[in-house]
């Protein structure tokens, strides 16, 4: 998960893509999205998808399974080799590097869809913003974009230390401890985020914890870009 230049990459990350095994298979509403945008279309390897915080590779292999021309960023090294590996022991294939979602590697209008899932959370907000600027220009004008977001109503929220509003490091409960610096949402926050996206959809999912004592929620963003 790429981690803004304001704050430095967290080493965090490195070190939980290299010492787990996390984060195989991709989530329902990754699946929801991709199948009802891109299924229809008569050659698939037209599509060029890409997911920016994109891990070990879970929404990239699912993609690529499906016949999509797939690229994945990501700033941890052993979460893209571990991607290359999986996908090649399928003989799938996807155009994968190590980098910042804050500075893209790709030309402008290269893609048919962007997608991320809980990976820019780990930014502070200026480096969202720059994140989301660079979703603008290399995807397509129109094109569609998928993203999601922990609110402030999931577990752990408000522990550990306060870097900025909403956002905190080194939370000491709740699924996102020691994962380093998190910044959750509240609505207006998502939608200034987002106001430069045309066609804003928010859906929220969520689930709990502990025999339901505790709930972990998130947003579910759908825009398209508004051109530049």
């Amino acid at each position: 998960m790429s981690q803004s230049a304001a704050v430095g990459p967290d080493p965090v990350w490195e070190q939980i893509f290299s010492s787990r095994e996390w984060g195989k298979y991709p989530p329902e509403h990754v699946v929801r999205f991709v199948a009802r945008t891109f299924y229809r279309v008569s050659d698939r390897a037209d599509v060029r998808l890409l997911e920016i915080g994109c891990g070990p590779g879970a929404n990239v292999w699912f993609m690529a399974r499906e016949g999509f021309s797939v690229s994945g960023i990501d700033y941890s090294t052993s979460a893209i080799r571990k991607a290359g590996e999986r996908l090649a022991k399928e003989g799938l294939t996807a155009d994968l590097c190590v980098g910042d979602n804050a500075a893209l590697p790709w030309p402008n209008d290269t893609f048919d869809g962007i997608l991320e899932n809980v990976s820019l959370y780990c930014n502070r907000s200026e480096s969202i913003r720059a994140a989301l600027a660079e979703v603008r220009r290399v995807l397509k004008p129109g094109a569609p974009f998928q993203s999601s977001f922990f609110t402030t109503s999931t577990w752990g929220y408000g522990t550990g230390t306060n870097v900025e509003p909403d956002g905190f490091r080194d939370m000491s409960e709740g699924p996102l401890a020691g994962t380093g610096f998190c910044l959750f949402l509240t609505r207006d926050r998502m939608a200034e985020f987002f106001k430069d996206f045309a066609n804003v959809s928010v859906e929220r999912i969520s689930w709990t914890m502990e025999n339901e004592k505790h709930l972990v929620e998130q947003f579910v963003i759908t825009c398209h870009n508004a051109g530049k």
